[in-house]
């Protein structure tokens, strides 16, 4: 019989005490400052079409609440705030915009019923843009110029390099050895110069000046003769 009551009253207490397990979302979240933030809370089935409510305060008893649903999936919104609940997925969100700093506070996530209400704690916490902006800044600049070791050739040079003796010097070889094949002396097949070149221009150029020198030999052997 005690053991029967212990159990009723628990599930009392899980009923009454807020934060219990009907409704869950995240412990804590963090945005950034003049950004957005969102945040989704989940409900057990059968409180689809009650009212939820987004509230401030870190005593859920005296919390101030900043939103809440009409009862529908209709979205409303008040100021920068606005809350949107989902009936199929069983859960709601709230959107924080053009956030603050002096937003970080606590915050409760909750279901309006008969009785106490459901709620769930939430640690809210918004981080200055300019840290943010800093620390990113300085991270893309150690990304973006990285420094050559001392002792060591820069990177142009090492190119350089490379194609100095890998496409450079191979095509001066070849090059050389073009000019080298095309000037070689032409030789006959038992290896002595071909005998039937042509005589060099000047020899022949002296011939067809000095006709009258071959004409008067002709004669003169034509003399001793006769």
């Amino acid at each position: 019989m005690g053991g029967r009551t212990t159990c009723l009253l628990l599930a009392l207490l899980l009923l009454v005490i807020p934060g219990s397990s009907a409704i869950s979302g995240p412990r804590a979240v963090r945005g950034v400052e003049q950004e957005s933030l969102t945040v989704w809370c989940r409900y057990d089935p059968g409180y689809e079409s009650y009212v939820k409510w987004w509230c401030r305060g870190a005593d859920r008893g005296s919390c101030r609440i900043v939103v809440k649903t009409t009862g529908s999936e209709k979205e409303v919104k008040k100021g920068l705030v606005s809350i949107k609940d989902n009936w199929k997925d069983r859960s709601f969100t709230v959107t924080m915009e053009k956030l603050r700093l002096n937003d970080s506070d606590t915050y409760w996530c909750g279901i309006e019923r008969s009785g106490p209400d459901l709620g769930y704690r939430i640690e809210v916490t918004i981080d200055p843009a300019e840290s943010i902006s800093t620390s990113a800044t300085s991270n893309a600049n150690m990304l973006t110029a990285p420094v050559a070791p001392e002792g060591h050739p820069p990177l142009l040079g090492s190119v350089h390099f490379l194609l100095l003796v890998f496409l450079k010097v191979p095509l001066f070889l070849g090059l050389l050895g073009a000019v080298l094949w095309v000037n070689r002396p032409l030789r006959s097949s038992g290896g002595k110069p071909q005998e039937n070149q042509q005589p060099p221009c000047s020899s022949t150029l002296s011939r067809e000046k000095d006709p009258q020198r071959e004409e008067k030999g002709i004669f003169s052997g034509n003399d001793g003769q006769q």
